[in-house]
């Protein structure tokens, strides 16, 4: 007996009634990031490893998909590398390519690449797959599209606002309610040297970065784990844990971070983007300041975003920051960016849970046309070119059938209506359509207006 086929975990199929419900998401946010001026791009789905190594942390480098060289790749293996504990470096040594973790390495790589073809500061966005090699549970999965836009070439804030601006647009259109939380690394390096830790910044930033799931008892602990002494510890959770208006919490941070020139900075960075985004008030979007934001990559440098559903239980479904020199790995230094991306699986998974898709979407012609014959098919296929050119979506039944099949197909396929053509409505220079919803049938002129006037009704 044949085994029964199957997908890797974390990946997923896509029927055609999801497909037109992400394609909808996509075209949303295609709409919005063109409305914005950013322009598309597309990268390889294999980067060389050297690309992507060390962009993201350890934990990063671990999730990372390797692909295996071509011919004998065994041949790089030594008996040394076979030994426990040797897995990473085996695995290098067998593998020189990789499949991305997300879309803000690969385009820093475009960028320095393509510099002298490009005009700056240079707004892109893409939206591609993306692959982690992560444990898979509810709204994480190993197989993922991100849609992201960035701006490199400029420092100046008006870029971060204008992603709350697109963010909100984005969220407004899809009618999803949301949550924008803002922080700042600089405010994070400020914190750490206030604690007397600023070696170690990545460990504090892992930790905090878990305190909305884990809870406060739990990031201590990982913190005392480090080797992070409790003293400092007790400084730093007050401060994290600050709450209220921005102005409000900024005013308790700035004393405590004005012997830290990092912190001073990024608490005055917070302060202005803040003032913007008060300036462009109302929106729908809700902003907060949150000061346990630290988002894990480690490229990012000033200003970092996170977006969450308010009425849905799931992880951030949006998020980015500000890079000030992330093409610098790749040689090309000074260009500062700043990005974000749109989680387009679990902006489906909310709009899912809460039947946030608009009704009218289908997988599906608006008009089928029934099959009486090779007479009648090719009459039908005639008027059919004419309505595709109109902008109807139109399909003919392959086969010459009993009625009631190609209904029942028509009914499956949720196609609204139906039109028949035989004889006597060809003789005529007419159409029968039937409104397969109502039951309500009439033979029409077999010209475009009466049929889209039927079709409105």
């Amino acid at each position: 007996m044949a085994q029964k086929p199957s997908i890797p975990k974390g990946t997923r199929d896509f029927a055609p009634e999801q497909m037109v419900r992400r394609n909808h998401i996509f075209d949303t946010i295609r709409a919005v990031f063109e409305a914005h001026g950013y322009q598309p791009i597309e990268t390889p789905a294999m980067e060389n490893l050297a690309t992507l190594l060390g962009k993201y942390g350890d934990e990063g480098d671990r999730l990372l998909f390797k692909v295996l060289n071509s011919g004998e790749f065994t041949a790089k293996l030594s008996p040394e590398l076979l030994q426990p504990g040797m897995a990473t470096r085996a695995a290098l040594a067998i593998s020189e390519k990789g499949l991305r973790y997300d879309l803000t390495v690969p385009f820093a790589r475009f960028v320095v690449q393509k510099q002298n073809e490009l005009q700056f500061p240079f707004k892109r966005y893409q939206i591609q797959p993306v692959w982690r090699a992560d444990r898979p549970q509810k709204g994480r999965y190993r197989e993922f599209y991100q849609c992201d836009i960035d701006v490199i070439g400029s420092a100046s804030m008006l870029n971060e606002l204008e992603l709350v601006l697109v963010v909100d647009e984005v969220f407004k259109r899809l009618g999803i309610k949301t949550l924008l939380k803002i922080n700042n690394r600089k405010v994070l390096c400020g914190i750490a040297e206030h604690i007397g830790h600023p070696d170690r910044l990545i460990d504090i930033t892992v930790a905090i970065d878990k305190l909305e799931k884990v809870g406060q008892e739990a990031v201590c602990n990982e913190l005392l784990s480090k080797g992070i002494d409790q003293q400092s510890v007790d400084r730093l959770m007050p401060i994290i844990s600050l709450r209220g208006t921005p102005a409000q919490m900024l005013d308790t941070l700035r004393p405590m971070l004005a012997a830290s020139e990092v912190g001073a900075r990024g608490v005055a960075e917070l302060d202005e983007l803040m003032g913007l985004v008060d300036k462009m008030q109302p929106l729908q979007t809700a902003v907060e300041l949150d000061l346990s934001l630290a988002r894990g990559l480690n490229y990012y440098t000033g200003a970092i975003f996170e977006v969450k559903a308010v009425e849905a239980q799931i992880g951030s479904i949006c998020g980015g920051g500000r890079y000030d020199d992330l093409t610098g790995i790749f040689g090309l230094r000074g260009m500062s960016g700043v990005g974000i991306s749109f989680g387009a699986d679990r902006i489906y998974d909310v709009m899912q849970q809460l039947n946030l898709f608009p009704p009218m979407l289908r997988a599906a012609s608006q008009l089928m046309f029934a099959n009486f014959g090779t007479a009648e098919s090719l009459y039908s296929l005639g008027v059919m070119r004419q309505l595709r050119r109109s902008g109807i979506s139109a399909e003919l039944y392959p086969d010459a059938v009993k009625m009631r099949r190609q209904l029942d197909y028509a009914n499956a396929r949720q196609i609204p209506f139906v039109a028949m053509a035989g004889e006597s409505e060809m003789q005529a220079n007419r159409l029968t359509i039937k409104n397969m919803a109502s039951g309500e049938q009439q033979t029409i002129p077999c010209s475009i207006d009466p049929i889209v006037e039927f079709m409105n009704k």
